[in-house]
């Protein structure tokens, strides 16, 4: 996927919640509350995050791994079925986290070939992305309480309303600007 692609797509990443926090704050608030210990949403996520995985490993071309790549891909299948069986607690941050990591590295793979100043944005985030994940996946809870923190208050989530309305709008502006194909 190109860098344009991508940063347009994480912009409207960061302008959905924000137009919900603006439009339906009340709803944001209770999906927001609901979210970590939402057991379908954590079976979804925990299931594209492993078919993603799955799909990234199986384009892994790297000698040392050839032998091994249909035992690891069963293995790593298998974990995923098994997270979203005995691992429920919290599964929907763990799927949003491995999730972050996964898009991380598309970020960060398009990135590497785009000639301007502006990439270093978008590895940043990704870098951000990748820190959470390892974060939220090892103490979700952590994930929970800044969600609760964000929506205790409603000039608070206003102001985070502000800020993802205003990164996002920046990513797609680059995206349909300085990192056109």
């Amino acid at each position: 996927m190109t860098l344009s692609k991508i940063s347009i797509l994480l912009g409207v990443e960061f302008l959905a919640p924000a137009l919900l926090i603006f439009f339906a704050a009340e709803l944001f608030k209770r999906g927001a509350s609901q979210f970590p210990r939402s057991i379908l949403t954590g079976y979804v996520l925990m299931g594209g995050a492993t078919i993603w995985f799955l799909c990234n490993l199986n384009q892994e071309q790297t000698a040392d791994f050839l032998a091994y790549k249909n035992p690891m891909m069963m293995g790593f299948g298998a974990v995923g079925v098994l997270t979203c069986i005995y691992v429920t607690d919290f599964l929907s941050i763990r799927g949003l986290a491995v999730l972050l990591m996964l898009g991380a590295k598309e970020m960060l793979d398009s990135a590497r070939w785009v000639d301007t100043q502006w990439r270093l944005l978008i590895s940043t985030l990704a870098y951000l992305m990748i820190l959470g994940g390892m974060w939220w996946t090892i103490a979700p809870w952590r994930f929970r309480d800044l969600l609760n923190w964000a929506i205790g208050d409603p000039d608070r989530l206003k102001l985070i309303g502000g800020i993802f309305t205003g990164i996002g709008a920046l990513l797609v502006a680059l995206g349909f600007t300085v990192f056109r194909d």
